[in-house]
């Protein structure tokens, strides 16, 4: 007999098994086994919201399986997840198993190491049953609002619809900027830049400063308008131009923090265009382990789902070493750093890290997809550069005086030592630019020769629209949901059609503007910031074991469930039409224009009169492109996983298909179709074999937008 160990993944369960050898079994839950059924609420509203829990359906086999291996065992361990979820499911398999709580039967591990497994392995415990209630309240709000608040939607809106305790807020948010930008009225502005050079000396760098304000006054100027703009230009024409002040400095740059989960999910999506599910799954894979070449199966990373910054002594000692033996000295700090997380994180973990600071990512390539490497590359530079030694620039500020009147500035760095940017450095966010330019040795009073002025004319810019980057952060800095549930969000909002994706960018649909709309007038506490903050701030209560988690899902849901009483009282014969649900499609049997409505099976096109005009049609949507083969219109299709593909409206009479959007762009070399294939850095290639023609990015010159003359004749 040996002793029985319960992980949630069969990778996990691999690598863990190397590293406890003879006298164990481990074995994968494959995640929850026993859940809220999903055909009914399953929430004992009146009797303190008792959870009916039943076996997730397809998971009888499994759970009678590990009934048998554990009653053949010695001792069984639960080894799941070390977070809020993890610390459920081993007290769902405690019950489902009849192992006793009160036993010291929890493992947890913060990496898939040796040392790591070995100190789990030395540490048991008994199951956190505060971890569990949080989890517990979590999981009942969020199915009490979703089953009760969906309904009401899909009824009033759109069937199919769905409202979330956080996805709801998350919506919320994107709308409020679209607001904002459509509130925005722009306002006029111009600048006024020079390139200068020194009038005397050896060096004749040209430089640019720009008009700052008046000579002897504080302040900025504000130039309005052409007019003003053009005066000021008059008059500097013909100006001496003097630096009259000269501040030097140095400048030292720290080495960002290394990454929480959702600071990962930021840079990730940032600088390698993952969206924050495609991150996640590559993290988890990360961590569970991964078979390496010459080591066997090795976990690369610490536990993905944290937001501690805290780092073990010895991470920090061994980043140290291969920092001095690759760099030097003069790259390691005076002492190591330590990194302070916000007064509400769970400081359970550590903050993400490679397993092994010494392990390269070059090293592992071979052994890694291409999502597994990136990913671990990111964590493993960002990792080793906050224990580097700053990055020192020498700074210079000049201010040139124009005549007696107009006051310029110019400002530059050079960097004195690279330090920690010799491996990583953070990416701003879109809009976020950081200063930057060399200057000329200038000294106080030295003469300057003006090559060339100019007026810029600029109008003030409304809000970016939020990015999957910019939702996180702000979800985050509003204390919305955990950082582990970003990816599902942003996931279920896309896949509802609140939002949609234009480039990098997040737009609200009109879908989701007219729910946003609805929830902000009936159930203004569902969708508040604030008052969502707040319940997070509860649930971590009640994982401190200073909130009974029923008193939680109470302050939630007792106003909730008043205000949809309400809202159903006062909204019983109501309807709310969207725009973009009307089609240009005139039913022949009674003259409406037909509407796009969603059924059991999808999407149909519909005559409004029903029920006295039952008319329907199939729903198609065009992409604009024409078939390259027949001239018919092009069609979005999808796999019965989800996947979308182009064919012809046409088949089976016409046989085009791709995986690769067609377009309306006409190849120049032969004109025929061009079609796009989608990344970081969009493909366009002609649809003809032979033909060769390619084109990176969306930006086309007016020569290539044409079609070669033959074919305009033809």
């Amino acid at each position: 007999m040996s002793k029985l160990v319960i992980v949630e993944s069969p990778a996990k369960a691999k690598t863990i098994q190397k590293y406890l050898g003879d006298g164990y079994t481990v074995v994968a839950s494959m995640g929850h086994v026993r859940d809220l059924p999903k055909s009914r609420l399953s929430v004992k509203v009146n009797d303190n919201f008792k959870p009916q829990y039943s076996i997730i359906k397809g998971k009888e086999k499994l759970v009678e399986d590990l009934k048998k291996k554990a009653a053949k065992s010695d001792s069984v361990l639960l080894a799941t997840d070390p977070d809020r979820e993890g610390e459920a499911i081993s007290w769902h398999l405690a019950y489902i198993l009849g192992l006793d709580v009160n036993d010291t039967n929890r493992v947890t591990f913060n990496e898939i190491t040796h040392t790591g497994i070995k100190n789990g392995m030395e540490n048991p415990r008994t199951i956190d049953m505060d971890l569990v209630n949080a989890q517990q309240a979590r999981r009942i709000l969020d199915r009490l609002v979703g089953y009760k608040l969906s309904p009401f939607l899909s009824q009033k809106i759109r069937r199919g619809l769905s409202g979330g305790r956080v996805q709801s807020v998350a919506v919320r948010i994107i709308v409020d900027r679209e607001e904002e930008i459509k509130a925005f009225k722009p306002e006029e502005y111009w600048s006024i830049d020079g390139k200068f050079v020194p009038a005397k000396g050896t060096s004749r760098r040209q430089f640019i400063a720009s008009l700052y304000g008046l000579a002897g006054q504080k302040g900025k100027l504000k130039i309005e308008n052409k007019e003003q703009a053009d005066a000021i230009l008059d008059e500097l024409k013909d100006a001496d131009y003097v630096v009259t002040s000269i501040k030097k400095g140095t400048r030292r740059k720290s080495p960002a923090p290394p990454f929480i989960t959702s600071t990962l999910q930021q840079e990730a999506s940032r600088r390698l265009g993952f969206t924050a599910r495609r991150t996640m799954a590559a993290a988890q894979e990360l961590y569970e382990g991964i078979e390496i070449e010459g080591m066997g199966a090795v976990g690369l990373i610490t536990y993905m789902r944290t937001d501690s910054l805290r780092l073990s002594e010895d991470a920090i000692q061994a980043a140290s070493a291969y920092i001095q033996e690759r760099w030097g000295d003069k790259y390691l700090p005076d002492k190591p750093r330590h990194y302070k997380a916000k007064a509400n994180a769970q400081d359970g973990h550590e903050a993400i890290r490679p397993t092994v600071p010494s392990l390269d990512p070059e090293k592992i390539k071979s052994s890694l997809s291409n999502d597994q490497y990136k990913l671990y590359k990111l964590i493993w530079e960002r990792f080793l550069a906050c224990q580097m030694s700053n990055c020192l620039q020498a700074t210079t500020r000049a201010e040139i005086t124009a005549g007696d009147k107009y006051l310029f500035k110019a400002s530059g760095y050079t960097v004195t030592f690279d330090g920690y940017t010799v491996l990583y450095e953070e990416r701003k966010d879109d809009g976020e630019k950081e200063s930057s330019g060399l200057l000329p040795p200038l000294e106080k009073d030295m003469p300057l020769r003006c090559k060339e002025i100019t007026g810029n004319q600029h109008f003030t810019q409304p809000p970016a629209r939020y990015t999957e980057a910019s939702l996180i952060k702000a979800l985050e800095e509003n204390g919305i949901g955990r950082p582990s549930t970003y990816a599902t969000t942003i996931s279920t909002i896309l896949n509802r059609e609140y939002v949609v994706r234009e480039g990098k960018a997040l737009k609200p649909t009109e879908l989701g503007e007219v729910v946003t709309k609805l929830m902000k007038e009936r159930f203004p506490k569902v969708v508040n910031v604030k008052f969502t903050a707040q319940v997070e701030n509860e649930l971590d209560e009640v994982q401190n074991g200073k909130v009974e988690w029923v008193q939680a899902v109470h302050d939630f849901y007792d106003d909730f469930a008043e205000a949809l009483k309400k809202a159903k009282e006062e909204m019983k014969d109501v309807k709310i039409h969207l725009k973009e649900d009307e089609t240009d499609i005139i039913c022949e049997k009674c003259g409406r224009r037909m509407v796009i409505k969603t059924g059991r099976y999808g999407k149909f096109i519909a005559c409004p009169g029903y029920p006295e005009c039952k008319n329907i049609k199939k729903y198609v949507e065009k992409n604009g492109a024409k078939c390259p083969k027949c001239g018919g219109d092009v069609v979005i299709k999808h796999t019965k996983k989800g996947r979308i593909f182009y064919g012809c409206e046409n088949y089976p009479k016409c046989d085009f298909v791709s995986w690769d959007e067609p377009t309306e762009k006409l190849c120049p070399r032969c004109g025929k179709t061009l079609l796009r294939k989608k990344g970081k850095n969009p493909r366009y290639y002609c649809v003809t074999p032979d033909c060769g023609y390619e084109h990176l990015g969306d930006d086309f010159s007016d020569e290539e937008q044409q079609a070669p003359e033959e074919e305009t004749k033809a």
